[in-house]
């Protein structure tokens, strides 16, 4: 039993969202912390290693948060002051940010309203846009897989190949998620993993994540270029990290700065608990898509509800999130109602996301309506995510599903 679920899943709150943390991972703790090496060192390189080994990528940089990896993979790629940077208004603020970090300016495109991942039509379109008024200084595309379902990742490196792009995934939710590519008949010859398709591919260690350190992220790249540009930024641009220089013969007091980096680096303690969690990942992931199928099996003949789509079966979708949508011509309730009826009757839910357009700092700094962005305005007013980690047992699904059920029926038009 995981030391964080709750053994009473019949009567307690049924959080959102629980880390599922077990023996190992505190043992993992405990013998880090007993070695002496707290900070980057072994255990990071270790986790580091796995995880490129899990995904395929040739390189794997770990990384304090995604957000810092997004920061680093942008700047590696080259964004800098008033450069572009294409990416879905459906998504955390963190994948917009970052490109403020170095100077530019996000753009941001409407979503799909089956996947709510970003429009590649809408996106084709806003590329022309720039390039003919904006020219060379559009930079990079960083599409988020949301929820743990791949975007048209065939459909954007092509855009990008076409415009001279680079491509910075967004895959915080997107571990493990793999992508059919649509042009060859053998389907596990032309699955690619999401860590290995873009040009750099960033994933999120959080602690709601589908594996989670509390805090962290790594960054995946098949660019040589890239991750050697990454792994000198994310530590003061320090030539030789602190791993290499208190292990190398050289004193270990000398270092050289050779270019103004950042503080990005992964602790050892948070390495080991991904380690732990990494070997995991394959019962977490098909604890999750048992979870997904029962909600589908419960939620797709009602009315009043419209379970996600995965639109490619033979996709991997990794489930971060569950997103029920609310029919809310046939309730009589909102969807912030609806959420506090969930919890009033003991079930977490929540809101992924409130598009960035809506958002004071966006919507004022680039003169940003609702009109801009009709798909992802509209169906922002009535997205609900569910609770679904591997922890939860049937009898909380169930739960869940009954308290869904009792919600819309008190609400029914």
């Amino acid at each position: 039993m995981d030391i964080a679920a709750d053994s009473n899943q019949k009567e307690s709150f049924i959080p959102f969202a629980l880390p599922c943390i077990g023996e190992e991972e505190i043992e993992a703790v405990v013998s880090t912390m007993r070695s002496g090496w707290l900070t980057t060192g072994p255990k990071t390189q270790e986790f580091e290693q796995a995880f490129g080994k899990a995904v395929g990528a040739k390189h794997a940089l770990a990384v304090n948060s995604a957000t810092g990896g997004l920061h680093l993979a942008l700047e590696a790629a080259g964004v800098g002051p008033e450069d572009f940077v294409l990416t879905p208004t459906w998504t955390f603020t963190a994948t917009a940010e970052v490109t403020r970090y170095l100077g530019g300016h996000p753009v941001f495109v409407d979503v799909e309203a089956d996947t709510l991942n970003i429009d590649v039509k809408q996106l084709e379109r806003r590329i022309v846009e720039l390039k003919r008024t904006h020219g060379t200084k559009l930079k990079a595309i960083a599409p988020v897989h949301f929820g743990g379902q791949a975007c048209e990742m065939d459909a954007i490196l092509q855009l990008a190949e076409a415009h001279s792009l680079m491509v910075i995934e967004d895959a915080a939710h997107a571990f493990p998620t793999s992508v059919v590519s649509r042009g060859v008949q053998d389907t596990e010859r032309r699955r690619r993993t999401i860590g290995t398709v873009g040009h750099a591919s960033v994933f999120s260690f959080y602690a709601t994540k589908t594996i989670a350190t509390g805090e962290g992220g790594m960054v995946t790249t098949e660019d040589a270029r890239l991750a050697d540009r990454i792994r000198l930024m994310r530590l003061h641009g320090i030539s030789r990290d602190v791993w290499n220089r208190y292990t190398s013969t050289k004193p270990s007091w000398y270092y050289e700065v050779v270019a103004p980096g950042y503080k990005y680096n992964l602790t050892d303690i948070a390495s080991a608990i991904g380690l732990a969690q990494l070997a995991k990942v394959q019962s977490f992931q098909d604890r999750r898509e048992a979870i997904a199928r029962q909600y589908h099996s419960a939620f797709a003949a009602h009315p009043a509800l419209e379970i996600p789509r995965q639109r490619y079966p033979n996709d991997t979708h990794a489930w971060h999130l569950y997103v029920l949508r609310l029919n809310l011509e046939r309730l009589s309730i909102d969807r912030e109602r609806f959420i506090r009826e969930m919890a009033q009757r003991g079930v977490g839910c929540s809101v992924h996301f409130i598009p960035l357009h809506l958002h004071p700092y966006w919507r004022e700094r680039y003169k940003l309506d609702p009109e801009m962005f009709p798909v992802a305005s509209r169906e922002f007013e009535r997205v609900v995510s569910l609770p679904i980690y591997p922890s939860m047992n049937d009898v909380a699904v169930q739960r869940v599903i009954e308290t869904v059920f009792e919600v819309v029926g008190v609400f029914a038009l």
